[in-house]
Order: structure tokens, then sequence, then C-alpha cells
């Protein structure tokens, strides 16, 4: 869903947060892994501000659910973001209290160092873009797109 936005070059699907190496989708379902799915935005900040992109995160999903996201349970389904550096830790700080204000019933997203960032399988890759038709995408994915495509119309590309 980043793909529509202005200066976002990249966006790969994985897993971190976990303990067990090299981890599939099949493991990190089970909840044994300890792995958060999880993506990796690359972004032109002169494009798009990190804390629009941040924001983008808060406006994506409910951070208000613990460990799932609507049918989805589990620890896998956690609200997390997952910081490389101190500075980027305070940018998530700072969004994650932002975002406060817009949810009721309070933020549970953790922010946790990031560890091994393990990309998911292909078919994982562009799933909404590849997949548009899917069930999942209709109901679930298409109503968030066209969210973000009303809430930050000034960064969607043409």
């Amino acid at each position: 869903m980043y793909r529509v936005l202005r200066g976002v070059s990249d966006v790969v699907s994985g897993y971190t947060g976990g303990e067990v190496p090299n981890p599939s989708y099949e493991s990190v379902c089970t909840g044994r892994t300890g792995h958060a799915e999880a993506i990796a935005v690359t972004f032109d900040p002169e494009v798009i501000p990190a804390e629009v992109i941040l924001d983008v995160f808060f406006t994506l999903h409910d951070p208000t659910q613990l460990n799932r996201q609507g049918a989805d349970v589990g620890t896998q389904y956690r609200s997390a973001m997952f910081y490389a550096d101190d500075e980027q830790k305070q940018l998530f700080d700072t969004a994650r209290e932002r975002a406060n204000g817009w949810w009721d019933g309070g933020i549970v997203t953790t922010i946790e160092p990031l560890g091994e960032y393990f990309v998911a399988e292909d078919y994982h890759q562009d799933f909404f873009a590849k997949n548009p038709g899917q069930g999942y995408c209709m109901a679930v994915a298409l109503p968030k797109v066209n969210k973000i495509r009303k809430s930050y119309s000034q960064y969607i590309v043409a």
C-alpha cells in the first residue's frame, strides 16, 4: 500500500523480531518463531517526510489490537515498529504519541530493536497488486488503500 506514495522506492515484505533463522511464512504463522510480519519501506525524505510514512503506518492498521489484526490472531500479527538506531527509535516514539490522539482504546504498538530481517517469499511481495480480486484484498486491503489515497492525497502517485 505504500507503493501508491510518491517518494517510496521499495517495499519489502518480511519477518523480524524472532529467534528462528530463515523463517518461512508457515513457521511464522505458528506463532512459535517470535517473528512479526513486517515491511521494510525505502523512501526519499526529500519527497515524503518520515513522519508521513509513520503516520501512514498508524492509518493502515488498528494499533489498539493486541497480537491481532482483525481475524488474524497471534504475536506474528502484533502491531510493532522495529528501529535500526536511536534516531529512528525517537521518530517512532513521537509517531506513536501523535497517533495516540487518533485512536480510542490506547495504542499497543511496541517499539523494538530491529533484529535480523528475513525477506518473505516471493508470493508475499506486492501481494495486493498481484491479487486485487482476492477476497482479503477486496474486503480488508482495498478499504485501507482508499483511506490512504484520501488522507494522503498530496503524496499519491498520479
